[in-house]
């Protein structure tokens, strides 16, 4: 080791509060880094991992292949492994009592099929030919139908087709009836003769509105007829994002006419086959590693550029003994490389422990919100170990060595006299007089010490602006985050939908036997009725306009034709949701006043693009009227005008009201109202829609199905909600987690860069004390000092802060649209958090130097 290198090593030992500052600095930075790498992979192990659970082992299905096209599936480089599946059909339960699912639906797998996609046995053995199967539990506890292991079972498998159609429904498709009849019919059956060899646990991915109970069979690959058709669902050997070209060209070059791809497993690995995905998540991963980077290299800097601004004498030494640029240069960036090899290493290991406390504590929540089964564990990959170093090496190395550069062209004589670091020059601390007269000398002196030690300054500046931005880009990330998912939703804010078929309006006696079943915590009874408005062109929704604009047919006499869906509330639950949108409920609810509340946002899918757009549903104000016409028949007359009154405007739809779509519009009135507007033939159209929430979905449908009420549907619809839920939860979690330590790594940058900066002006605080500065007078100036790096740090903050948000405002456009928006809150906050955080790092690292000794601290050379 060269003497440089030594001296370097003595001037830390020298140095021991600076350094250990320093280092504590970069252990956070390099901390931060990792926990935020690990949260990443953590969270998207735990979906993984609870995705498969829920929806089976799969990248890629083939559908329909043929038992060549399967061999060419199987030999194909990519491929890791393929489970044959196969839906055979419907077949009629005899005997079952419940009137909405009537069938059994019988599907096969292979033995890979078994594993790939969870199947829970949980009595006898699973199939092991085509002669076996294994029945669902619901079929005893739900349809009251009971079989025995070694039963023998004949049935009649066919196809669902709905009357006047051809096209074959499958799971996914509720029961097709009318009146309490039928309206479809099995065709294509076939008898199939099986054994009972054992019980399942419900399948996960069978609809709770599926017409069918599941039952498994087993298929062999070895005895597939020429002319059979399966699925084949393949786990690839690497996730990429050529797997959807790939998979695209296998099925064009073997004639394969589908191809699905498990699109919600493939999203937790960051793959989407839509470009404008692909193009958001590249932009969006690219700007937050940039934040991250800029925060660590702000906090790191800063103590570099602090440290060599101390420095400065001993650099000035080492040059007069002969030292050149380049050793001056290599004595700072070896300074980095010891902190780098005691920091980066501590900070990891806090970095991971850091998270492992965190999930230790919030497993027991993440698993009762996101009802998930999977925990969430702390994965530690090489990537993420290795994005952890490489970020902050390439931090330190960055925070060093523009210091560094600094450091090796300071010459001898100025770096003892510390002439660089202060310019005395009257331009360079010339204040306004108005300063004087309005706050005193105290603040005089404080402006005139920001500006004779500029570097100084600049970096405490700095400190500030950076951390105003991180913490504003990261709000307002979060915010845009989860109006992107909000948009992405199906506007799903209920359980179980319960409803006739006919469109008969549930009694109060069965409404009550319903609500008052154990588990349910909150219903809404809506009454819903279609109507249509002739709208003036120059109040449509922004799209329509531009719709008009290259379609004119689309007009009418100047207006376009809406159509208007009308809700009904019952008094309780209006009364409530009046009172939440700040609407008048007496004037709701007066049939001669005939006013509604109106839903003025909505969303959609726009088909052309796969955006996700977030638009003014119609361009209105409270007080104004809409004529609404009755439902609109082609080559038929309109009758009957009635004004509605805009009683209040909102964006939050009560329980069971889902977005209206472009051109629609979304009411919400009263039953009395709603009775005014009926004429006696739309009375008949009127449908009644019960929405409930529940703690446990599953029982609550069996409960209300053992009910036996004829005509009587039963959506349960948790499991899309829950999804929703759970992606919402997620990316709230991983946020506002990153929020946390963005807020850490800001309080802790500007404390660090303040009390460092403060304590080396030590000497320059003893001359004023020396002069006959006050302790009260001192007290003012630390002030005044503390009031103008607030308000210099959000002048130049706050712009930069907006620039980011528009650039991360673009990114996130690649796949929704909606309205810029500034989070006002988070930046009210911003501007109050600056002034408490410098006011209390100026004040507790006063405290300090106000205790030292006058000749001491003149005396002073290291901190």
């Amino acid at each position: 080791m060269n003497i440089v290198y030594k001296l370097t090593i003595r001037n830390l030992k020298q140095n021991k509060k600076r350094t250990l500052v320093t280092i504590i600095g970069v252990i956070i930075s390099v901390a931060m880094v990792t926990a935020v790498a690990t949260l990443a992979f953590s969270f998207s192990d735990l979906m993984i991992r609870q995705t498969i659970a829920d929806r089976g082992e799969w990248h890629v299905q083939y559908q329909g292949v043929t038992k060549e096209q399967l061999d060419a599936i199987q030999g194909d480089d990519r491929t890791k492994t393929v489970a044959i599946t196969r839906d055979l059909g419907y077949a009629p339960l005899e005997g079952g009592q419940n009137p909405n699912k009537p069938y059994l639906f019988i599907k096969e797998y292979d033995a890979l099929g078994f594993t790939q996609f969870q199947i829970e046995l949980s009595k006898g053995r699973l199939p092991q030919t085509n002669k076996e199967v294994v029945i669902s539990e619901p079929v005893a506890t739900n349809a009251k139908v009971n079989y025995e292991i070694g039963d023998h079972i004949s049935l009649r498998v066919g196809e669902r087709i709905e009357q006047g159609s051809d096209h074959p429904l499958d799971q996914t498709e509720p029961l097709r009836r009318e009146d309490g009849t039928l309206t479809e019919t099995l065709q294509h059956i076939k008898t199939r003769d099986y054994t009972v060899v054992g019980f399942i646990k419900r399948p996960v991915w069978e609809t709770a509105w599926a017409p069918g109970y599941t039952i498994i069979s087993y298929i062999d690959e070895n005895i597939i007829g020429a002319n059979d058709r399966v699925n084949a669902a393949v786990v690839l050997q690497k996730i990429n994002p050529s797997l959807f070209v790939h998979a695209e060209n296998l099925a064009k070059n073997n004639d394969i006419a589908s191809v699905q791809y498990n699109n919600d497993l493939l999203h937790y690995y960051g793959l989407s086959k839509s470009g404008a995905s692909q193009s958001m998540m590249y932009s969006l991963s690219a700007i937050l590693m940039a934040i991250i980077m800029i925060g660590s290299i702000s906090l790191i800097y800063n103590a570099f550029a602090i440290s060599v601004s101390e420095r400065s004498r001993h650099l000035g030494m080492l040059a007069s003994v002969g030292a050149t640029k380049k050793q001056k240069r290599n004595s700072v960036l070896f300074e980095g490389v010891v902190i780098g090899l005691i920091s980066i290493p501590i900070g990891i290991l806090c970095g991971l422990a850091g998270i492992g406390i965190t999930f230790w504590f919030m497993n027991t929540m993440i698993q009762g919100a996101l009802w998930t089964s999977e925990k969430l564990t702390v994965i530690v990959t090489p990537l993420s170990l290795l994005i952890a170093c490489v970020v902050s090496m390439m931090t330190i190395f960055i925070s060093a060595y523009l210091p560094a550069i600094k450091a090796s062209k300071v010459s001898a004589m100025d770096a003892i006299r510390q002439t660089t670091d202060v310019k005395l020059t009257a331009n360079a601390v010339k204040t306004s007089k108005f300063i004087r007269k309005l706050f005193g000398i105290e603040a005089e002196i404080g402006l005139k010490n920001l500006k004779r030690n500029k570097r100084r300054y600049h970096a405490i500046l700095f400190s500030l602006v950076i951390s105003i931005v991180l913490f504003l880009t990261v709000s307002f990330f979060t915010a845009s985050m989860k109006q992107s998912l909000e948009l992405s939703r199906e506007g799903v804010n209920y359980d179980i939908e319960v409803s006739y078929s006919n469109g008969k309006r549930i009694d109060d006696p069965l409404l009550q036997s319903i609500v008052s079943l154990d588990g349910v915590t909150e219903y809404n009874v809506v009454q819903e009725l279609y109507k249509n408005a002739w709208i003036d062109e120059a109040f449509i929704a922004d799209e329509l306009q531009e719709m008009v604009k290259k379609d004119k047919s689309l007009l009418q006499d100047g207006k376009y034709r809406y159509d208007i869906k009308l809700h009904a509330l019952n008094d309780l639950s209006l009364q409530a949701y009046a009172k939440a949108v700040g609407a008048n409920y007496e004037h709701l609810t007066d049939p001669d006043l005939l006013a509604a509340i109106v839903i003025y946002t909505t969303h959609y899918q726009d088909m052309d693009t796969g955006k996700y757009v977030q638009t003014k549903a119609m361009y209105t104000n409270v007080g104004q009227s809409i004529e609404l016409t009755n439902s609109y028949i082609e080559n038929a007359e309109e009758t009957k005008v009635n004004k509605v009154t805009v009683a209040a405007l909102t964006d939050q739809a009560p329980m069971g009201v889902s977005p209206a779509g472009l051109g629609g519009l979304n009411m919400i009135v009263s039953e009395r109202v709603m009775d005014r507007l009926a004429d006696q033939e739309e009375q008949a159209n009127v449908q009644a829609f019960l929405h409930l929430k529940s703690t446990e979905p599953m029982r609550t449908q069996q409960q209300i199905e053992e009910m036996y009420e004829t005509n009587l549907n039963v959506y349960n619809v948790y499991q899309s909600r829950k999804s929703e839920e759970q992606q919402i939860l997620m990316m709230s979690v991983f946020s506002y987690g990153f929020i946390i330590l963005i807020s850490a790594i800001a309080i802790a940058n500007i404390f660090n860069t303040i009390s460092t900066g403060l304590s080396l002006r030590k000497r320059e605080f003893a001359m004023l004390k020396s002069v006959g500065m006050t302790p009260k007078g001192f007290t003012k100036m630390l002030n005044y000092e503390s009031v103008f790096y607030g308000a210099n740090s959000l002048l130049f903050g706050l712009p930069l802060s907006f620039a980011v948000m528009v650039l991360i405002y673009r990114a996130f456009a690649n796949k929704f649209s909606y309205g810029f928006t500034l989070p006002w809150m988070s930046i009210l906050s911003v501007i109050v958090a600056v002034f408490v955080i410098v006011g209390s790092a100026i004040v507790f690292s006063g405290a300090k130097v106000k205790k030292e000794n006058i000749i001491d601290a003149l005396k002073q050379e290291n901190i």
